[in-house]
């Protein structure tokens, strides 16, 4: 069977910039989850988790395989070191949602609502985030290689410490962004709708922006330098 294919459209991009490969899922047929709340440790394949409150629940160390989790609510869910491989979340919601140190690989994540999610220490691989809103998201000594974020609002986003590999962020909003400590390698900022860079801008070695993202980060990087500008 014949779950996904990586790479495609978009896989290239400007001169100089490795392109990032995107999940492309193609789910099995799906058995709908009726068992209640989650397990820690528990071995999750091939399920539907449909509009179910599992606000609370305790998941950790948890394995999702080939699952699709929609309009779920995840208010302080407890999914620590969780692996989420091939599976889609649309349309979750919640607030405190723990995922530290899990590992999504091969994820569609679309329409979320969520704060304060932890994800500090976690593995972030060929992953799509789409749409939605994302505050406070928690990425500190995270690592993102080939992850998306398009058409997304971000709030104060904490990269701080985390190493990000061709990461590309298209027509989304960036506010507040901490990159403190931050490694950046093939890093597309180009395409974001705004850019708010509040600390580590100095850590942007290894992007590469657009010359009017340029412009509005000047004064940032004018202060980052020392440089007085009068006049």
């Amino acid at each position: 069977m014949v779950r996904r294919a990586v790479g495609g459209a978009g896989a290239v991009r400007g001169a100089g910039v490795k392109g990032t490969r995107r999940p492309e899922l193609r789910l099995p047929v799906l058995e709908r989850y009726e068992e209640g709340g989650l397990e820690p440790d528990g071995d999750y394949d091939g399920l539907e988790f449909r509009e179910l409150d599992l606000s609370g629940q305790d998941g950790a160390g948890a394995r999702f395989m080939d699952c699709a989790v929609t309009g779920c609510a995840l208010d302080e869910t407890r999914l620590p070191r969780a692996r989420v491989l091939d599976s889609v979340l649309a349309e979750v919601r919640g607030v405190g949602t723990d995922l530290a140190g899990a590992t999504l690989r091969d994820v569609e994540l679309t329409d979320a609502r969520l704060g304060g999610t932890q994800l500090h220490g976690a593995v972030l691989e060929r992953v799509l985030v789409r749409g939605g809103k994302i505050d406070f998201l928690n990425l500190r000594s995270a690592r993102l290689r080939d992850v998306v974020f398009e058409g997304c609002v971000l709030v104060e986003p904490d990269f701080g410490g985390a190493r990000l590999e061709r990461v590309e962020f298209v027509d989304c909003a960036l506010k507040d962004v901490d990159l403190s400590g931050a490694t950046l390698t093939d890093v597309d900022l180009r395409g974001a709708a705004s850019l708010e860079i509040a600390r580590g801008v100095d850590r942007l070695a290894g992007a590469v922006i657009s010359t009017g993202q340029l412009l509005d980060l000047a004064p940032v990087l004018a202060g980052e330098l020392g440089i007085r500008v009068e006049g």
